[in-house]
């Protein structure tokens, strides 16, 4: 058992160095200014993404080429970034006055833009952690990239074999593939990427757009292409960071707009003297928990309570999100559409002037005192510093400073989990910050007791705030959880929000020291377990109940 314990310990530890050499390394390429992924620039991070072997991208370190991780990559980088050679890492630098369209890939907000045939502008305004999360997906492509490569080329001559050729000339054909062509096409792809014909059958409609039905053969052949003219050509791929995003990067210039816009809004409607609650969660989740259920009491008579959130979470959902969208507007919401580039929307509710008796908690007494409740977006990573930090600060006006009256900061949010499963939920006693010395107890408001009966299992005690949800592995995260951390859950931005907190109610003193805190997660996914990782897939309606409990009790405490 001491023995077994000591190998976990080891595994751990070179797991450990790992993360912090993708972390030093990132930086220091940042810093140079460019770097060749797949040259001597690139080295010492493709060794030690292959030495973590992060779970997520599953058989990275075999010669198969990874599906599920390959899928979770692809949807968060833009489309047409397998055939770029040159990728350019950008401040937000006037492209979207140009004529180039913004590419905004479907499971990250960023904006990218397709310059010429060769290359792509990748727009950072969400801090160091966009820039790792992308650095990290890039090293992953193209190291999968280079298995291709490795699968087609048969010698020095540059010749290649049969599969590649036949696969070229499906993918350059001008038709749209006919099932026999395609049947054909997934056999040569298959033998190309180490794969059965029903595994690349099984995911092939995944990668599909409607532009693009047959995408993942086109993936699959121009990320072998540049992988080829990389060794035939000397045609190496490129990554750029431009000199105005490495003079902007941790200066605020995002958030401190963010911030601006909410509390002009604030002003202009005289509210920011206020008491003021802020919550960090999705756009739909409080607006419908304060109204949803008294509009549609009748329409869901007799089913169970969290049906409505489900309904509402549907696609054919449309006319009720619209009917409560109006409803809240005319309550008091006011929304604040994101122009400051952190890709952060906001809604204020002016509680006064919600008429409860058409809420869902009629109990709330009115007052022209009433609270203000600020929702704000997710953050991405270490953004959520920068965020709140701004937010946290006094309102500068021509007669002097105004401090916001801040009684809470609630964060409700997904993350994995490391006990429990999917649609678990979280409740944290402290944040630790991975790769430092840094950790943040604080006294939570939402507690183990408060959701404790409701038919989904909860998980109280740390947790560790990540790098990236993509660079963990399974020894590190076992360490985490069975020593003496006893680490529950892990996400990204746990640690970076109550270092703001503190810093403004603790040090600058620009909010109330007493301000309370509430923090909850719902598991998305269980990284310790195969199959139910973030490249599994998504968690459909099983977030939805835990989604709406959490955001009902932050409400509760933050109304009644």
């Amino acid at each position: 058992m001491k023995e077994f314990k000591n190998i976990v310990r080891s595994r751990a530890q070179e797991s450990s160095s790992a993360v912090e050499k993708l972390y030093i390394t990132m930086r220091h390429l940042f810093n140079r200014g460019f770097y060749k992924p797949m040259g001597v620039s690139g080295e010492t991070l493709r060794e030690a993404l292959l030495e973590l072997r992060p779970e997520i991208y599953g058989s990275i370190a075999t010669e198969k080429v990874e599906l599920n991780g390959l899928l979770y990559v692809i949807e968060r980088l833009p489309v047409g970034i397998e055939e770029c050679r040159f990728i350019n890492l950008t401040s937000d630098e006037g492209y979207s006055k140009s004529h180039f369209k913004a590419i905004v890939p479907p499971k990250r907000k960023r904006n990218c833009y397709r310059i010429d045939e060769e290359q792509m502008n990748v727009e950072i305004t969400r801090g160091r952690s966009d820039i790792y999360d992308i650095l990290t997906h890039l090293t992953f492509l193209f190291i999968e990239s280079h298995k291709i490569k490795d699968k087609v080329l048969l010698d020095d001559n540059a010749e290649t074999s049969r599969d590649w050729q036949k696969l070229g000339q499906f993918v350059k054909s001008p038709k749209k593939l006919a099932l026999s062509d395609k049947e054909q096409a997934i056999s040569h792809a298959a033998n190309i990427l180490g794969r059965t014909f029903s595994e690349i059958l099984d995911i092939y409609d995944s990668f599909a757009t409607a532009e693009k039905p047959d995408r993942l053969l086109h993936i699959v052949y121009w990320l072998g292409k540049l992988a080829l003219d990389e060794v035939n050509e000397n045609q190496k791929r490129t990554i750029t960071f431009s000199p105005i995003l490495r003079e902007r990067l941790g200066h605020h210039i995002h958030g401190e707009i963010w911030a601006t816009n909410i509390k002009d809004t604030l002003f202009e409607n005289g509210l920011i003297e206020r008491p003021i609650h802020i919550i960090s969660a999705n756009m739909h989740s409080v607006m419908n928990s304060l109204y949803a259920g008294h509009l549609f009491k009748t329409k869901m008579a007799g089913k169970p309570e969290f049906q409505v959130y489900e309904e509402l979470s549907k696609s054919s959902g449309n006319d009720m999100r619209a009917t409560v969208e109006k409803h809240a507007l005319a309550n008091g919401m006011i929304v604040i559409p994101d122009t400051s580039g952190t890709n952060i929307d906001v809604q204020i509710f002016d509680t006064a002037k919600t008429d409860w008796k058409k809420s869902s908690f009629p109990n709330v007494k009115p007052s022209k005192n009433a609270s203000v409740i600020i929702v704000m977006d997710y953050a991405f990573g270490e953004q959520a510093y920068e965020t709140i930090d701004e937010l946290l600060k006094p309102y500068n006006t021509k007669e002097g400073r105004i401090y916001l009256n801040v009684e809470s900061v609630s964060i409700m949010g997904k993350a994995g989990i490391l006990e429990g499963e999917k649609g678990d939920i979280m409740i944290p006693s402290a944040h630790i910050n991975e790769g430092t010395g840094d950790n943040y107890p604080f006294e939570n408001q939402l507690t183990f007791d408060l959701f404790d009966g409701n038919d989904i299992p909860v998980y109280a005690g740390p947790m560790v705030t990540v790098l990236g949800t993509s660079l963990q592995n399974r020894d590190l995260l076992t360490f985490f959880n069975k020593s003496t951390w006893g680490v529950i859950g892990l996400e990204m931005e746990g640690a970076y929000y109550q270092k703001a907190i503190q810093s403004a109610s603790k040090i600058r003193k620009s909010i109330n020291p007493d301000v309370k805190v509430r923090y909850a997660y719902y598991a998305s996914d269980n990284p310790l377990e195969t199959g139910s990782t973030l490249a599994s897939g998504g968690l459909g309606t099983a977030g939805v109940k835990p989604t709406y409990l959490i955001t009902i009790k932050i409400l509760e405490q933050i109304l009644i």
